[in-house]
């Protein structure tokens, strides 16, 4: 089977059998892809030893030097493409006989401090005229703050997603894993409820986020409007969605939220993924020093 319609078929695979993200095939397409210009001419998939496996990890730590996680991301990409070939009777499975061991870096998660958090939310508010999508990031970046959802999953809410007193949503996560998420103020359950009412008042029970064109909203326009917000505040660092999940989970774990209960939250599958959240923030640390001010006590 040539490279192409092999990965062609992988991709679609992972489309409609595994329902996996848009951006997660994405990220496929383009390892792939990469492998592909690695690979010498002619080479038979059907025939991929250890060695060719190997040779591709040791350019792309050798020689490029990309980061551990961009190569394990690629790597991971490969067992699964080799794995599906191996099913289909195209092609063998290097990997079965192959294992590389990575160092894997624990990151703490980069979140917002609870005066950056503040911040962000008062610029949210704006009694000038505001476009389309200006009328509802407000409610989904605070709906982001207080629920940890993804930002492809908050684009993917729909209107028979929330609760009829918007006090819970319906989330659909990765690897078709549903969970329910719980708004507990009272101002946002109102915001929902509206957003909810105005929506069936005009028959679009679809997409609860629309851009100006009525469309779902996109991922990117999230992003990037964030990144306005962020600037308009000063504050200095890039600001993502995604610190928006980690700044939810921190701030539940720093006010003595079970972990259990936050890796429910996140939709997490294993509570190891939750557990980078236990290393408290350096301002919660900072802040509990200060209380204690052991050199005060001895003196």
């Amino acid at each position: 089977m040539k490279l192409g319609a092999a990965i062609s078929d992988f991709l679609r695979f992972c489309a409609l059998e595994r329902q996996l993200s848009e951006h997660t095939i994405q990220a496929y397409a383009s390892d792939l892809a990469d492998f592909g210009k690695w690979l010498p001419p002619g080479t038979n998939l059907s025939e991929v030893p250890n060695d060719t496996s190997k040779g591709y990890l040791a350019d792309m730590v050798g020689a490029r030097k990309l980061s551990g996680s961009t190569v394990r991301r690629r790597l991971a990409c490969l067992r699964s493409f080799f794995k599906r070939l191996k099913e289909l009777g195209q092609g063998a499975d290097p990997f079965i006989t192959w294992r590389p061991q990575l160092p894997r870096r624990k990151r703490l998660p980069r979140s917002l401090s609870r005066t950056e958090a503040s911040s962000l939310l008062r610029s949210l508010k704006s009694d000038g005229p505001r476009s389309a999508i200006e009328a509802v990031l407000p409610l989904a970046l605070r709906l982001m703050l207080c629920t940890g959802i993804r930002v492809g999953e908050l684009c993917k809410l729909r209107v028979e997603d929330v609760s009829p007193d918007g006090g819970s949503l319906r989330i659909h996560g990765k690897g078709s894993r549903d969970r329910m998420a719980y708004i507990c103020d009272a101002a946002l359950r109102r915001e929902l409820r509206r957003m909810v009412v105005a929506r069936q008042a005009t028959g679009a029970l679809a997409s609860l986020f629309l851009n100006r064109h009525g469309l779902p909203l996109k991922p990117q326009s999230v992003r990037s409007r964030l990144r306005r917000y962020a600037r308009e505040v000063g504050l200095a660092r890039r600001i993502t969605p995604h610190m928006l999940r980690h700044t939810a989970a921190t701030l539940l774990i720093e006010s003595g939220v079970d972990i259990r209960f936050v890796q429910r939250l996140l939709g997490h599958s294993s509570i190891a993924t939750t557990e980078i959240y236990t290393h408290v923030s350096d301002e919660a640390l900072r802040t509990t020093l200060e209380r204690a001010d052991v050199l005060r006590t001895l003196t």
